[in-house]
């Protein structure tokens, strides 16, 4: 969704987004409950992955991957990759399995103060060099439409805004 602001090589070579920090469990994506379903229990890629149960005061439930147990060490900045990441392939899972927050990360849809944002994530090592002007023009040509409407239908993926995160979109502001 992002391919005119962030290469598909970049993110291969990176794969910041696919580990998690003890910290940074809470952006660790959520998974429609047919998706946990089918990926908890033997399927097409061969690994079975741990969920737990999330209920969300905005809707249905949903399923985050346990990463928790998968540290080693009490280091606070060990990184624990996630269970569907290839180190040579990257993700494995096709695009009707993948959780819709890995689909446009480094944004995220954000509740803030009652108001429905698309903020980008700023730890991104990539997106930092594209200039805003073009980002914003791509959120305004649809994307941000498309984010919105997904999020209306799937509101388990809005997280609570926090600082630091710069606002790029206004679902009040665009009607």
């Amino acid at each position: 969704m992002l391919s005119r602001v962030l290469s598909k090589q970049s993110c291969a070579a990176c794969k910041f987004c696919c580990s998690f920090r003890r910290q940074s469990l809470w952006e660790t994506p959520l998974f429609p409950p047919e998706v946990v379903e089918k990926l908890s229990k033997p399927n097409e890629y061969g690994i079975v992955g741990e969920f737990a149960t999330v209920e969300t005061p905005q809707g249905p439930s949903a399923g985050r991957l346990v990463l928790e147990d998968k540290f080693r060490t009490d280091d606070p900045e060990e990184e624990v990759p996630c269970t569907f990441l290839d180190p040579h392939k990257g993700c494995i899972l096709k695009a009707e399995d993948k959780p819709f927050d890995c689909s446009i990360w480094p944004l995220r849809v954000m509740n803030k103060g009652g108001e429905l944002v698309i903020a980008l994530t700023p730890t991104c090592p990539t997106i930092g060099a594209t200039p805003r002007p073009e980002l914003i023009a791509l959120l305004k040509n649809g994307l941000g439409a498309k984010i919105f409407e997904y999020a209306k239908t799937h509101p388990y993926i809005i997280k609570e805004y926090r600082e630091g995160f710069p606002d790029y979109l206004s679902l009040a502001r665009e009607q």
